[in-house]
């Protein structure tokens, strides 16, 4: 880090001169605008106005010729998407494909508040209106864990239940789930760039962003984990006669422990409760031998081991979301933490000096 005498200049303003080097990069002439973004910490942010600008309208452009891959289009929108771009070009020299222009159509309905804003034969014009300062970031985890926790429940009763119907329910469910882990992921990637973002959607600790994206990650993976429970309730239909309910009932009761371990971690992000994220970590271990008890035992049916090491996987993370909880917890002061564990403080005192004869 290189540092600046701050000069005065006439009566009242202060002046610090621009590293040379820095100025050369950014090909700074006398005249030139720069702009100067106060942050929370005390910092200032200098922006070239060159850079400013780019930051605004900059369009990414999308090769859809040299996007003849299954579904790589519709993941380079994705990424893009999540990256925080506001205008996604597709272009082609020629017409673009019809797989092509399906794809871009399928995934623009998966992602809030991107849309189709110009559409030729050569070139498709995606444009985003999302305002990332309108959402709160605790907001979006309590909307997923509940989309997650509700392709859960729907997928679990459907098994136990031998209902098709309420398990294709919670199949048609998932494309909720990521389409708040999609946007919440833009604006944690949005956060780690400018800190006024940061701020106004409630992470008022840039640390806590990694923190956050593993919570989001694994609560989405809970929602994928759940819809492939959802797809095996139906698949194990055809061995419906060989499907007794005491089994169902077991690996429902399995399913019912599972849900208190992830639900419950995410009410600890929230409650910052150490206790109960660590008895929760306590209980995973038990329903890890559980899980193993169950598998063999289970009938040789298939698709139901399936199910069970799903449900494993669910319970794990849970756990995880349960050990993230800690972490954060720990992000706050000693005299904080102090106050949760309800630990006294006492003052070290240093003894006497003994007098010698």
């Amino acid at each position: 880090m290189e540092s600046r005498k701050v000069q005065k200049v006439g009566y009242s303003t202060i002046t610090v001169s621009l590293p040379s080097e820095w100025v050369k990069q950014n090909s700074i002439k006398p005249g030139d605008l720069v702009f100067i973004a106060p942050e929370t910490d005390g910092t200032l942010r200098i922006v070239p106005s060159d850079l400013a600008r780019r930051e605004e309208a900059e369009e990414y452009i999308l090769n859809a010729d040299a996007c003849e891959e299954e579904r790589l289009i519709e993941r380079l929108i994705v990424g893009s998407y999540i990256l925080g771009r506001d205008a996604i070009r597709i272009t082609s020299t020629g017409r673009i494909k019809s797989e092509c222009v399906e794809e871009v159509r399928g995934i623009v309905q998966k992602l809030i508040g991107l849309g189709i804003l110009e559409e030729t034969p050569k070139n498709i014009l995606l444009q985003c209106s999302v305002d990332p300062t309108k959402f709160q970031m605790d907001m979006l985890i309590r909307r997923l864990s509940l989309i997650a926790l509700t392709i859960y429940g729907e997928a679990m009763e459907a098994l136990l239940e031998k209902d098709t119907a309420l398990a294709m329910d919670a199949i048609n469910r998932e494309d909720e789930a990521d389409m708040m882990f999609f946007l919440a992921a833009r604006l944690l990637a949005l956060a780690q760039r400018k800190r006024e973002i940061a701020e106004k959607i409630g992470l008022t600790k840039l640390v806590s962003i990694p923190y956050t994206y593993l919570i989001l990650q694994y609560l989405e993976l809970i929602a994928d984990y759940s819809e492939d429970i959802a797809k095996r309730v139906i698949e194990i239909q055809k061995y419906n006669t060989a499907l007794s309910k005491t089994t169902l009932e077991k690996i429902y009761h399995l399913g019912e422990l599972t849900q208190t371990i992830f639900q419950k971690a995410v009410d600890c992000v929230f409650t910052r409760d150490l206790k109960i994220a660590n008895s929760l970590l306590e209980m995973h271990e038990v329903l890890e031998s559980k899980f193993e008890q169950e598998m063999r035992e289970l009938p040789e049916i298939p698709f139901l081991r399936t199910i069970v090491s799903t449900l494993s996987k669910i319970a794990d993370k849970g756990a995880i979301i349960a050990k993230v909880a800690i972490n954060t917890i720990l992000m706050k002061s000693d005299e904080d933490i102090g106050k949760i564990l309800k630990i006294k403080r006492h003052e070290r005192t240093m003894p006497l000096p003994v007098k010698r004869k």
